[in-house]
């Protein structure tokens, strides 16, 4: 087993590894596992975290007790905590949501290089019975990546091949006890009832093993299918002042699920959202662009027009949207002032939006839609319009694209 998870960071592993750990078997073993490994190799160094997210009073005891273990190993130890439950909506999403954004910002302020999760085989035949229920294809049914990028940082799950009966026979015989986590027993969590589901189904032939297998022949589809569309968009699309184009001859005649990646893509690069549109929605744009109609979706518009389908961001999405001078703006754009000289006071990028436009008497000369340049990042003191260089009125001022063109293109590797 330690040669598996080892594995998932060779033969370059990074010089520092953070290890996510609640204190419950799954992660106490890879703790242990990935102890080992270092220790018999030699590096990389670890680094744990605890996220307590303080829905349970034990919670901030499990956590020293995560410290205590990391410590007795030899590694350092941070616990994380989550403020932000209103009691509102699905409490589990919510908290892994903030759990991988607390983790990644703590990876990155840290300088870690990859953070491993311990997710097992049985977590994923979990993942592909709930999706199952779902109606999911090929991407849901392909369960949980073994390396994904989140929050700029890559998650690891080095155990997605493990049994959990086998890690805690594992943590017994080193003498190391874990945690149980109550609400791993409350049946109100999908993903309880689906674990209690899988002891009826497995006389069925439905086991974990057969669900996993399901996952890595789904991924395998998954791949192929990214990987075509990854050569499809390399043919066709573009950027272009900060949009995705796609001439319509080009885009009539993808696959409908080529062309659903490429858009899924193109969303995303537009939006940086965790997640895309479900897949009803999709299909709704798809057919719209194939039709020449117009769409709005996901804080972006779809326009067809001039043999071409552009994707822009939506004035409506980021009319709230506020950075300083040189700091990223909606997570695209980042603005300088001239060189050699400072922002004046009080400037903020915002969003140029009417008001802008109407001060940007060259605007038509830059070729972009108005659509477009209403989205685009503008330098404000105040109502005082200050520069817009996307809009013909840069004033010195220089607009970079922060997420350029290939990291378009990487999406659909990388993802």
């Amino acid at each position: 087993m330690r040669e598996v998870v080892g594995g998932h960071f060779l033969p370059t592993p990074p010089d520092r590894i953070g290890v996510a750990v609640s204190g419950g078997s799954d992660s106490t073993a890879l703790l242990t596992l990935l102890s080992d490994f270092v220790a018999e190799t030699g590096g990389p160094s670890l680094h744990v975290v605890t996220v307590d997210h303080g829905l349970r009073p034990e919670a901030a005891g499990e956590a020293r007790a995560v410290a205590a273990l990391a410590a007795e190993l030899g590694h350092g130890h941070d616990t994380l905590r989550w403020t932000g439950w209103d009691g509102e909506g699905n409490l589990q999403d919510a908290a892994r949501r903030a759990r991988y954004a607390l983790i990644a910002e703590w990876a990155r302020a840290q300088g870690i290089g990859a953070v491993a999760l311990g997710h097992t085989a049985d977590d994923q035949a979990e993942t592909v019975l709930m999706r199952l229920a779902r109606a999911a294809g090929a991407d849901g049914l392909s369960g949980m990546r073994a390396r994904r990028y989140h929050h700029g940082v890559l998650f690891v799950r080095p155990m997605l091949t493990l049994r959990r009966g086998d890690l805690r026979a594992l943590l017994r015989c080193k003498g190391r006890t874990w945690i149980d986590d109550p609400s791993n027993e409350d049946e109100s969590f999908d993903r309880v009832r689906m674990r209690r589901a899988m002891d009826l189904l497995a006389p069925l032939g439905l086991t974990v093993p057969a669900l996993a297998s399901v996952a890595a022949n789904s991924a395998a589809i998954r791949d192929t299918l990214d990987w075509y569309a990854f050569t499809e968009a390399r043919a066709c699309v573009r950027i272009e002042a900060g949009d995705v184009v796609i001439p319509l001859r080009d885009l009539r005649r993808l696959r409908p699920e080529i062309l659903r990646r490429v858009l899924i893509a193109a969303l995303h690069w537009l939006t940086g959202a965790e997640y895309p549109p479900r897949r009803r929605a999709m299909a709704l744009l798809a057919e719209a662009v194939r039709h020449g109609t117009d769409m709005t979706l996901h804080g972006c518009h779809a326009k067809v027009s001039r043999g071409e389908l552009r994707l822009m961001r939506e004035a409506r999405a980021v009319e709230g949207v506020i950075a300083a001078p040189g700091r990223p703006w909606d997570g695209r754009w980042r603005l300088t002032p001239p060189q050699g000289t400072d922002a004046p006071e009080g400037a903020e990028i915002r969003a140029l939006g009417a008001a802008g436009l109407a001060e940007c008497p060259l605007w038509r000369d830059t070729g972009a839609p108005r659509l477009s340049l209403l989205a685009s990042p503008a330098v404000w003191q105040g109502d005082l319009l200050v520069a817009a260089p996307a809009a013909g009125r840069p004033e010195g001022w220089t607009a970079e694209l922060i997420r350029d063109e290939e990291a378009f293109f990487g999406f659909f590797l990388s993802h």
